[in-house]
């Protein structure tokens, strides 16, 4: 009877634990929510346009990204008179870089383009997960700078995963941490967030955004106009025909 109870009590803690370990998850995303502008605003958000200055090799340069929620993403980026595109898709994905000798569009590999379907949501990684067949899972506190931020760990239904770093005070996101590829090469890409203002419409987001790929390459970019709800013709997802 002893070994019952004890098998109960430690039953019972365990299931407590659990619970609590999940509001605490569902709570920071609750709030990362309510930062954002709110689940019913979010749930307005169906595509932006933000054109961006930016930082690269010492160069200023014009960046702009259309994003249809769920749907397709576009960032167009002017270096040195080149345009290079890049979109992602729910089913895939493709890229022009004439800086890397491919004038014409050429498909993204498969698990680049499921690597960048995060992009996907201007609504954010943590609105809706559960519906996009995402997993959350909290894995404690990391410094990010001065702050001791909120680490949270994202895996996709493709098994593609993803670090969340939210500030415990404001709980937006300040940086991004994820695996991907330059030139071939693995690398560890960190994407930080500042500056986060909120937008006429009452969406806050981020107005500079510093990528670093590796510690072999980073740009920083300035938004300087962002349109919310924008009609968007979503053929501009669609590879050009050679």
């Amino acid at each position: 009877m002893k070994v019952l109870k004890h098998g109960l009590l430690l039953l019972t803690t365990v299931v407590c634990f659990a619970s609590a370990h999940a509001q605490t998850v569902n709570d920071i995303v609750n709030k990362n929510i309510d930062a954002m502008g709110g689940k019913s605003k979010l749930s307005q958000l169906k595509s932006i346009h933000m054109d961006m200055s930016m930082q690269m090799m010492g160069n200023d340069v014009a960046s702009s990204v259309t994003i249809v929620e769920g749907k397709g993403v576009r960032s167009e980026t002017d270096v040195q008179g080149q345009k290079i595109i890049q979109v992602v898709t729910d089913k895939g994905g493709w890229m022009i870089n004439p800086m890397m000798g491919a004038t014409t569009p050429q498909a993204l590999p498969e698990e680049q383009a499921k690597q960048s379907e995060g992009q996907l949501y201007a609504t954010g990684p943590l609105y809706n997960y559960a519906a996009r067949g995402n997993k959350v899972e909290l894995q404690g506190q990391e410094k990010v700078g001065d702050v001791n931020a909120y680490k949270l760990k994202v895996t996709t239904k493709d098994s593609s995963e993803t670090t969340y770093y939210l500030d415990p005070t404001t709980y937006y996101i300040i940086q991004v941490v994820k695996s991907g590829e330059m030139m071939g090469n693995p690398v560890t890409i960190t994407v930080t967030n500042s500056d986060f203002q909120k937008t006429p419409e009452g969406y806050v987001l981020p107005r500079t955004i510093q990528t670093d790929m590796g510690g072999q390459f980073s740009m920083t970019a300035k938004v300087t106009k962002i349109d919310i709800n924008p009609a968007v013709d979503t053929s501009i997802f669609e590879m050009p025909k050679q």
